[in-house]
């Protein structure tokens, strides 16, 4: 529609001509780029010119690989900033708090325990412990906000929920450090381990929901995906104190590969919006029910929350998988070898393919998705912890 402008008499901005009534005005949308603000670009400049000190001052200690893997951080994350906007504070947070971590050590691991910052707050076992506690308490503010109908507990329990993560990711910053204060033989990324990848299970998990509660703005989800996460922070704890997991171990040489920089992070992100899947199901089911049905959301936000974790954790998942038969290639000469944990993976995958084919083709929807949902988390849990606990095989070196 061609609308025609006039300029007010004092030559301010110009204005719609008058338009019959009823009939419509066309607005021409802004672009991506037109939408951005200030912020966003500062963000987005920040994250280029770390990228940039980063690879001029520690490149020539990177593999290709690595520089290539620092290189695309940059837009990756500034993209993710721009398209959710809790990022742009997030990202620089942590990184400063881990900074701090860091030179607060002066080179040193002694300084853990002599250093009030370290002992107490950034080294990073202090640093996990913290989150654990916020997991804990925010899970109790979240049911305390849908039991008692009070806006102020599902408030505190996102805001603990975010200090959770913030810390506890933090403190996986600080463990990698760590680790090369040890040696630089024994330095690596900290997602070799089950302590370390309850972590990172955490982490994924908790984000992708605080991500679902901004999109659909709706807290009544918290309570049931933050006790998933509180069960996890509670194996964690025993597993802690148990098997003394917190203590840094070098890398077995299977795990002694730039493949687990990138297989790990996209296995876990499976595992967590799988979990989220199954939480949110559980949701649904107790709505369907009648329970609770005046404080969840309704059963078509629901719904749609369950298909879009599944549909994102599948991706990644997949992508894992293919990795993980790449690295398999290099580490024990065979693409496949039916190791238990290459089984019960194939297992997880399928499961979740055969829910999207449903989902896709026969439009499965209602309480037989969820219980579905419900059956993955069990089947997965098995995939992930099961197998080290019962069986043995290639991977034996996860064994609880």
């Amino acid at each position: 529609m061609d609308i025609s402008q006039t300029t007010t008499p004092q030559g301010g901005a110009s204005k719609p001509a008058s338009q019959p009534v009823g009939q419509q005005v066309y607005v021409q949308p802004r672009g991506y780029f037109q939408r951005l603000g200030m912020l966003d670009w500062l963000y987005g400049i920040g994250l280029f010119a770390a990228m940039l000190f980063a690879l001029n001052r520690f490149g020539g200690y990177m593999d290709y690989y690595e520089k290539a893997i620092l290189v695309l951080a940059a837009p990756v994350f500034t993209a993710l900033g721009w398209g959710w906007k809790p990022v742009r504070w997030l990202i620089p947070l942590i990184a400063v708090l881990a900074l701090c971590g860091v030179a607060s050590y002066g080179g040193s691991l002694d300084a853990a325990n002599q250093k009030f910052v370290l002992k107490y707050m950034l080294s990073s076992q202090s640093a996990i412990l913290w989150m654990s506690a916020l997991f804990v308490f925010s899970t109790a503010f979240y049911w305390l906000g849908l039991l008692a109908r009070s806006p102020f507990g599902g408030s505190v329990g996102s805001k603990l929920c975010w200090a959770a993560v913030v810390l506890g990711f933090t403190g996986m910053m600080v463990r990698w450090y760590e680790s090369y204060l040890i040696g630089a033989d024994v330095g690596h990324i900290p997602v070799s381990n089950l302590y370390e990848v309850f972590i990172l299970f955490s982490m994924i998990t908790a984000l992708f929901y605080l991500y679902y509660e901004q999109r659909y703005r709706t807290r009544a989800l918290g309570p049931f995906v933050l006790l998933v996460i509180s069960a996890a922070v509670g194996f964690l704890l025993w597993y802690t104190v148990a098997r003394d997991a917190a203590e840094i171990q070098p890398l077995v040489p299977a795990l002694q590969s730039w493949w687990m920089k990138i297989h790990v992070p996209a296995n876990f992100i499976g595992y967590g919006t799988f979990a989220l899947a199954a939480a949110v199901g559980s949701a649904y089911l107790l709505k369907s029910y009648g329970i609770l049905a005046d404080r969840l959301p309704a059963l078509e936000v629901l719904d749609d929350v369950m298909y879009k974790s599944i549909s994102v954790g599948f991706a990644f998942f997949t992508v894992a998988t293919i990795l993980g038969a790449l690295w398999a290639a290099e580490a024990w000469g065979g693409y496949w070898s039916w190791d238990p944990k290459e089984t019960w993976a194939l297992i997880v995958w399928l499961n979740y393919a055969a829910w999207l084919h449903m989902r896709l083709v026969s439009g499965l929807r209602g309480r037989p998705a969820a219980w579905w949902a419900l059956i993955g988390l069990v089947v997965t849990t098995f995939a992930f912890l099961g197998v080290n606990m019962f069986l043995s095989g290639l991977h034996s070196y996860g064994k609880l």
